[in-house]
């Protein structure tokens, strides 16, 4: 049975789906696509720290479906700009997770990854899965990884009203 580690950029998946399709992502339908035959050897979700409600609710749902959350302040500056970015934390644990699977699924379009992906490419032999919505991901990204899985209606959650 094929071993996978599983990785989500949440802020990029959740506003490249909305930017596109005014929709959420269907982490549920994802997970059973994604999953089905394969041993996950760890899968982390990385999202911001929220008193919402809505956020801290959605944060216990993917915890519910196998995600291991992880939670970082947002940061206001003070220049009064906001930043809330997982990246380096994100690349770390791909690249230890990278030799214990046979496929790294990375969710997100987000090219600073380009590096990451050909580096355990090339370092551990290990297959990379990147799954981003067309358009908003980074051309660079898509021609790296070995197999690239758009984001499409199929993965997305049908908003009523």
């Amino acid at each position: 049975m094929e071993k996978i580690a599983i990785f989500v950029d949440v802020q990029n998946i959740y506003y490249t789906t909305r930017d596109k399709y005014r929709a959420n992502f269907d982490y549920n339908e994802f997970w059973y696509l994604a999953t089905e035959g394969k041993e996950v050897v760890e899968a982390k979700a990385y999202a911001i720290a929220s008193t919402d409600p809505k956020q801290r609710q959605f944060h216990h749902i993917l915890r519910g479906i196998g995600f291991d959350v992880k939670l970082k302040p947002y940061i206001q500056r003070s220049d009064g700009s906001t930043k809330g970015d997982w990246d380096v934390g994100i690349a770390l644990d791909v690249y230890e997770a990278a030799n214990k699977v046979d496929r790294v699924i990375l969710l997100s379009g987000d090219g600073d990854f380009e590096i990451l992906v050909e580096r355990i490419q090339q370092r551990f032999g290990t297959k990379v899965d990147v799954y981003s919505v067309p358009g908003l991901t980074a051309q660079a990204l898509i021609d790296v990884c070995d197999k690239h899985i758009p984001i499409e209606e199929n993965l997305l959650l049908i908003r009523v009203g």
